[in-house]
């Protein structure tokens, strides 16, 4: 499932270790918890963390007012609120940490910092970055250009959401969830499921019809609030399944001419693996 927040968080690497990011205010925050993780090896960072800040607290350290509450994807898959700092905040907490790996991770942390800055600068970069990215998983090119093309399409879609109502993480997971059950017949948590995933994005393992039909629902969508410039959920909600319905018509046109369902349990970890298969013989 993706919303538009879903869509500013991230993975970073840092000498090996994941450290889990969102863009918030047109900058990177970071997890405090995985920053602790990884500067003191803790096989608990989450009470490392809390006690920190409990002794921060104590002192009258200001450090603390440097964290926000952000929806990060937790372990058991879910959205869920964690303490998070921005580059100079994050700077300022690590500073309280007894580790020979502060000054790596501060150079590592100006250094994403900066990208962003160049990023909101040129999103040319961005785009180009993700790109090499996908390509690095092994994506091929012609799926690598429909997937941009659908980021590129669903951002236009939720800034129309934003624009015109849509406030919080459950509005925007409702409007995708009725475009998504108009267009193939299934919810996008469900549809997940179906394709055995757990916590990867539904979208990156979609073939190019689902890709496809994606795109057109969304796309349709947007052209939907526009020509009716629906205000509030509930009549975005609406539009919302129109325009899946046009893409839903498509599916079952295409499904009658090619005897086979769209939807399929198929996914890019299968088929990387079995490409893996076929290579080893």
């Amino acid at each position: 499932m993706e919303n538009n927040r879903n869509e500013n968080t991230h993975i970073a690497i840092f000498k090996g270790k994941t450290i889990r990011r969102t863009l918030f205010q047109k900058e990177w925050w970071f997890s405090v918890t995985d920053v602790c993780g990884v500067l003191t090896d803790s096989s608990d960072s989450g009470a490392y963390w809390r006690k920190l800040k409990q002794r921060l607290i104590e002192e009258g350290s200001e450090v603390v007012t440097f964290c926000h509450g952000l929806k990060l994807l937790a372990p058991d898959g879910k959205m869920r609120e964690t303490d998070c700092a921005n580059t100079e905040g994050m700077f300022r907490i690590i500073q309280s940490i007894p580790s020979p790996k502060v000054e790596p991770l501060k150079r590592w942390l100006a250094k994403v910092g900066y990208e962003r800055i160049q990023e909101i600068e040129n999103p040319e970069l961005a785009t180009k970055r993700t790109k090499l990215l996908y390509k690095l998983k092994g994506y091929p090119e012609d799926w690598i250009e429909k997937r941009m093309r659908g980021i590129a399409i669903r951002e236009e879609l939720t800034d129309e959401w934003k624009k015109r109502g849509a406030e919080t993480d459950r509005d925007y997971e409702i409007l995708t969830a009725e475009i998504s059950q108009a267009t193939f017949g299934i919810k996008p948590n469900e549809y997940k499921k179906f394709k055995g995933l757990r916590r990867e994005n539904l979208r990156d393992h979609m073939d190019d019809f689902e890709l496809i039909l994606t795109m057109l629902g969304e796309r349709t969508t947007t052209e939907i609030h526009r020509t009716k410039d629906s205000k509030g959920v509930p009549r975005l909600k609406d539009d919302a399944r129109l325009g899946g319905e046009v893409a839903g018509t498509a599916r079952k046109q295409i499904e009658r001419r090619i005897g086979r369902p769209i939807v399929s349990k198929s996914n890019f970890l299968k088929n990387k693996e079995i490409k893996r298969l076929k290579n080893k013989k």
